[in-house]
Order: C-alpha cells, then structure tokens, then sequence
C-alpha cells in the first residue's frame, strides 16, 4: 500500500509508510481487541512469570490498559505535537509500577506476537519491520522521560490521609499530607492507590493550588463496581496511607494571555475547576471567569457552598450551578450554548467522559478553536471510573 501524497481530512500532513501499516494492522485486529489483550498477556507472563508482580492481583481490574496505551501511541506515531507529551506522562508514570528499561523489550517482543497471531491477513516483513521501529521510538521516548524524572522525583509520594469529609452517601472529599514535598500546578491530576488493593491505581485531580501546609485535596465519588473510589469513600479515614503517583495532565492556566476563561466542571469534575479559579485569584488576575458546574441533583452539587464564596470574594467570577431535572445525562453543553458569546474565551472542561466529548462539540460549534479548548484525556477518564 503507498501512503498518501494528499494530506489528510484534519489537515495533517501525509502518514507516513510505517503509519499506514501500523494503522492498517489496527484496524485488523480491532474486532477481535479481548482475545488480542488477552493473547498479549499470556504471553508476557508465560516468558516472563517475573514481571506478574507488577500488575494487580486481580487482572480484570487491569483489563486493557498497558496495551492500550501502547497501541494509541502506536496509531498516532506521526502526531509527534500530541505523542511526545502522551508518552513522556507514561513512562513518567509508570515509574511507580516498578517499571525499568529492561522490561520494554519483553513487552516488545509480546506486543509483536500478538500481533502477530491476529493480524494474519495484513501481516508481512514490512509491517513487522515497521511496528519494530515504532515500538522502538514508543519505548525510547519512555525510557528517556522516566531516567529524567528519577533525578527529580521519587517514583512515589506516601500520603496520610488527614481529613475524611462525606458530603453525600457517596461523594467524598480527602485531605491527603504527602510524605515529602508535591510540586503540581493546579488543574493537574495525580493517581491514587490504596492499602486495600495493591498495585491498582486511579486517577484523581487536586481540589486546590499548593498550599503553604503542603497539604492535598481530592473529590472522590464512589461508582458501582469501583475497587478503589469506594475505598476511598467507604474505608479510608484519617490516620490510613495512600501512595501518590506522579503529577500529570495540560488542563492548567495560561498566564500570559488575558482571555476570559469559560469552565464546565461536570459532578467531581469541579475540582480541578474550583483549583483553576484559586490559581487566577492567587495571580491577581481580573480576567472573567464563567463557571457552569453541573450536576444531576441538587444534593450532587455538593460543593456549591464552596463555589459561591469564591464567587462573593472575586466580581470577576461567575459561578452557574446548572441540574438536569429531564434526564440520566448531564446538559452543561446546552446550558452553555444558550449562553455566550464565548469566541473570546478559553474553555476547560472536567467530568465524565460523555460530558466531555458533547462539551468539545458544543465549544467549537460555538467559535472556540480547538487549541483554545483543554481538558484531561478521555482514556485517563475511563480509567479513572473505578
């Protein structure tokens, strides 16, 4: 197959050969993924029983996630703007499994039997060849940003939890103390894993900008089936110890520009909200801020209190509880689409995954261009509902 001499549909110029046949094999295996990560597994654990102390005890809580990770990376290996940030956060990341740089060519090396075994029909030395310098780049680009942060970092922070405050049957807020300092900035998310199940980590934004106290603050909502948020809802009180993996996540503020900022925070997505809106007040900004929190009940609003001292405290700050009353599915989209004009503005967006997508949608109908639009990964999200 030649790769394309036109750019593509997005404006992105040509794939590259080694994309194409990357992307072709994708699509082969993509209806058969289960058997896939299923394959993929048995093959690392069987030639490498050693590396089974890495992952949860558990795997169902594991399901795809390595591989996963592996093959977004893989499918957007010509996306260097988008890649680069992606892998350097996990290799950054996965420094808290234990993970070293002899690990990466088992993966390697199981990656390219999977592959494979499932991709009979598009499979040749050209594709072998070109997953192996993909592979290579992906793990490389791994490597190099987990070796820069262990001259910085500890590969995880030990937190004590110090408050534990239940603001509805299933809604927590968790004050955290770190065991030594936490360098993050506001908007950004961390990952958390508990004494009750080792090795299974979720992702959590801080409620917050650093404090003095060095203290960390987390919104937490138990879901059903969730292994960790309903420990953390459920069974952790003060005195119990968490481990912090490292900061990550872009959706921070932008100091250098005076554009008015325009904040959907959907459920516990108001947290990293509530910490965008304290890191403008702490900079002494005068920029507006419009912020819609939404949620499916008033009692979900749970931290409205909160937000409506902010918006006692700052004219600048417009804060818009908005409960959908009709249905399962949160409205902050419509709501801000009847609002406006927002071309002016920077958008944030925080909450479940659906939200965010109709959201997206919704910002760029109304003039906002899509670098002017941040928000977390989706698939951290997902990730991040258990």
């Amino acid at each position: 197959m030649n790769a394309p001499t036109t750019p593509s549909a997005d404006g992105r110029p040509p794939a590259s050969p080694d994309a194409v046949r990357v992307r072709r094999t994708l699509h082969e295996i993509a209806p058969v993924a289960d058997k896939v990560t299923s394959y993929f597994y048995a093959l690392l654990f069987v030639r490498n029983p050693e590396l089974r102390a890495l992952f949860p005890a558990a795997m169902d809580t594991q399901r795809d996630r390595l591989l996963k990770a592996l093959l977004t990376a893989a499918e957007n290996i010509d996306h260097t703007d988008v890649l680069v940030g992606y892998l350097r956060n996990l290799g950054r990341g996965h420094r808290k499994y234990g993970t070293r740089p002899a690990h990466y060519p088992a993966v390697g090396e199981c990656l390219l039997g999977a592959l494979i075994r499932f991709a009979t029909a598009s499979w040749d030395k050209e594709t072998e060849a070109a997953w192996v310098r993909t592979y290579t780049t992906i793990s490389q680009i791994m490597i190099d940003a987990a070796a820069d942060d262990e001259r910085r970092s500890p590969p995880w922070w030990v937190a004590e939890v110090v408050t534990h405050d239940l603001r509805t049957p299933d809604i927590a807020v968790i004050t955290v103390r770190p065991d030594q300092p936490y360098p993050f900035l506001a908007g950004q998310y961390t990952s958390l894993e508990t004494p009750w199940w080792p090795r299974i980590w979720r992702h959590y934004s801080f409620a917050g900008t650093s404090r003095p106290d060095g203290l960390l603050t987390f919104h937490v909502k138990a879901v059903p089936a969730g292994w960790v948020s309903n420990a953390l809802v459920h069974r952790a009180r003060p005195g119990d110890t968490l481990r912090l993996g490292p900061p990550a996540g872009s959706m921070t503020v932008d100091h250098s520009t005076e554009n008015g900022m325009l904040c959907l925070g959907g459920g516990t997505g108001i947290a990293p909200i509530k910490a965008l809106v304290e890191d403008v007040a702490e900079h002494g900004e005068r920029r507006p801020v419009e912020v819609f929190y939404g949620a499916r009940s008033d009692l979900a609003l749970y931290d409205i209190d909160t937000m409506l001292r902010l918006q006692r405290s700052h004219p600048w700050l417009s804060v818009r509880p908005v409960v959908d009353r009709q249905s399962h599915h949160i409205q902050l989209p419509d709501a801000v689409r009847a609002s406006g004009p927002w071309d002016e503005y920077d958008a944030f967006l925080s909450g479940p995954p659906g939200m965010i997508r109709s959201g997206v949608h919704v910002l760029r109908d109304v003039g906002i261009p899509s670098d002017r639009i941040r928000h977390d990964s989706v698939e951290e999200l997902v990730a991040a509902e258990d």
